[in-house]
């Protein structure tokens, strides 16, 4: 049974690091009603829009609303475009394509159907194609309070290789049936949204290359600042919220300059890349120029023009992982910790935070033992790795594999949200920082694990127990108010007082624990960072 458990979870982690997608074109309804009730007609940049209400008649859902121009043909490795208008009412009933991205094997698809139904997931063989720029937003019904709707902008994450906008774990029907706004957003990913070459920097007006799913984000920004009172928005509160490389996006969305003025708030979860060498999702441009030439090199390519030619299905096989920003000197003249330590970041307040077994899906087939413990903490630790494996370390491999396992989740996800958490707090700004650790009978407390309680999407299965849905209703509660209010504490959805959830500066470091109980407690990984090279 518990190995049944481990590889659940394993293949559960598997879905969010990648897509199950296919490339045929079916389109997907965002409520599975064969008879779809219509919203009201709204005129946004490009023209008129019509939704559909969700079953119950809460929420409105506009789906696949695009926000740039196709990024096909010449427009592939270009900053997005303006919206293309188009005539008479879009019908935004079904989600657009995802971006482009590897499909997995019939072995993989096979064991994750057969232990977690991936099948009944709407993202299953859904579609996918290199016109992806669009998003969906699910607003409450009803007249909207003074000054407008609260808007929660949402960016998925996936290593910046994979992910979609419209997966259950993060869908805002949810949050948005409890008064705010959910925007979920869509943008390039792999070798489409960060691949670099020098050759595409002096065609941009902007000098730029290497970032275009980020610069696809901060477009979408805009289209929500200048679109979102259209659906009762209020443009002027809205905040920013992302999990794994979609955290390390929002904490580059800080940082750029071209971001400002387009959000409030932030929310970043198991991923930051504010350090000064982040330990994933960032690059320099050194590295980035070189993979891009080993790129067209791969392909048999001289230049932009010949690489532009290739079909996307053709050109997504690459061998080479562009999963990473770097610094453009546009998105990001430097880097996020140089923007941070000058004070130019734009977040008013953070909520952040990580999870217990962030590392498992990471590790899974990493063996550890006593003979190689130290050349894997090595480079993490350099010269500290003796002392820190005298005090901390065992014989036992079942204990040096879950040493293993906390130093490398210490890396590449806990330290960096405690060094967001101290650079916010020492420019005076509240932050509120969480540690994840109820376990179930799924993903349980392993990277992601926390979205479908922070969202409010926790399955009606055997699986999940009473506390699973107490816990639901706290931490989404945290969410709505963090979002509605710029701090998390007041009372949940159903009008009952929430634990008080103290700032990191008035708590002396503390982190709110989301498990069984849900009390202020002491990071569990602080023994590990003062070993960190």
């Amino acid at each position: 049974m518990k190995t049944r458990i481990k590889l659940i979870t394993f293949l559960s982690i598997l879905l969010i690091l990648s897509s199950c997608a296919s490339t045929n074109l079916k389109k997907t309804n965002p409520t599975g009603l064969k008879e779809q009730t219509r919203t009201e007609v709204i005129t946004v940049t490009g023209g008129d829009v019509r939704g559909i209400v969700n079953k119950d008649g809460t929420v409105e859902i506009f789906a696949g609303l695009p926000f740039a121009a196709p990024p096909v043909g010449d427009l592939r490795w270009k900053e997005p475009q303006d919206v293309i208008p188009w005539k008479g009412i879009l019908e935004a009933d079904h989600f657009a394509p995802m971006a482009m991205q590897l499909e997995n094997g019939p072995v993989y698809n096979f064991l994750f159907n057969a232990y977690t139904h991936s099948k009944k997931s709407r993202t299953y063989g859904g579609p996918m194609s290199e016109d992806c720029l669009y998003l969906n937003v699910w607003r409450p019904v009803g007249k909207a309070p003074q000054g407008g709707w609260p808007v929660l902008v949402y960016v998925h994450g996936g290593t910046l290789l994979t992910g979609q906008s419209w997966y259950e774990k993060y869908d805002g029907e949810n949050l948005a049936a409890n008064g705010i706004i959910v925007v979920n957003i869509a943008y390039r990913v792999g070798v489409f949204g960060y691949f670099a070459d020098a050759e595409l920097a002096k065609e941009s007006p902007n000098g730029t290359t290497g970032n275009y799913g980020l610069l696809d984000q901060i477009k979408a920004l805009e289209w929500v600042h200048n679109n979102i009172a259209a659906f009762g928005g209020d443009a002027g509160n809205v905040t920013i919220a992302g999990e794994s490389a979609g955290s390390s996006s929002v904490n580059a969305l800080c940082a750029s300059p071209l971001t400002k003025g387009f959000f409030r708030r932030a929310i970043g979860e198991s991923s930051s890349v504010i350090q000064q060498t982040p330990p994933h999702t960032f690059r320099t441009m050194e590295a980035a120029l070189k993979m891009g030439d080993d790129i067209k090199k791969e392909f048999g390519c001289k230049n932009m023009e010949e690489l532009r030619t290739l079909p996307a299905a053709k050109l997504i096989k690459t061998k080479y992982k562009n999963s990473s920003m770097t610094v453009d000197g546009y998105a990001l003249p430097e880097t996020p910790y140089e923007i941070y330590q000058k004070g130019l970041n734009h977040e008013e307040a953070l909520m952040n935070g990580f999870n217990k077994r962030e590392a498992f899906g990471f590790t899974f087939f990493t063996k550890v033992d006593k003979k190689n413990i130290a050349s894997l903490l090595e480079p993490s630790m350099k010269d500290k790795s003796a002392a820190f494996l005298e005090k901390y370390g065992s014989k036992n491999k079942k204990e040096l594999k879950s040493l293993y396992n906390d130093v490398f989740s210490a890396v590449c996800f806990t330290y960096p949200h405690d060094q967001w958490t101290k650079t916010l707090q020492a420019q005076g700004k509240p932050v509120y920082e969480y540690y994840f650790s109820r376990e179930n009978g799924e993903i349980g407390t392993n990277h992601s694990g926390e979205m479908i309680y922070a969202y409010r999407n926790v399955p009606h299965t055997k699986n999940y127990k009473a506390r699973d849905y107490e816990l639901e209703e706290i931490m989404s509660s945290y969410w709505l108010n963090f979002v509605k209010y710029g701090n998390p504490n007041g009372k949940d959805t159903a009008g009952k007082e929430l634990p008080l959830w103290q700032t990191s500066k008035e708590s002396g470091g503390l982190l709110m624990e989301f498990g069984d109980s849900c009390s202020m407690v002491e990071d569990p990984f602080a023994y590990i960072y003062d070993y960190l090279n």
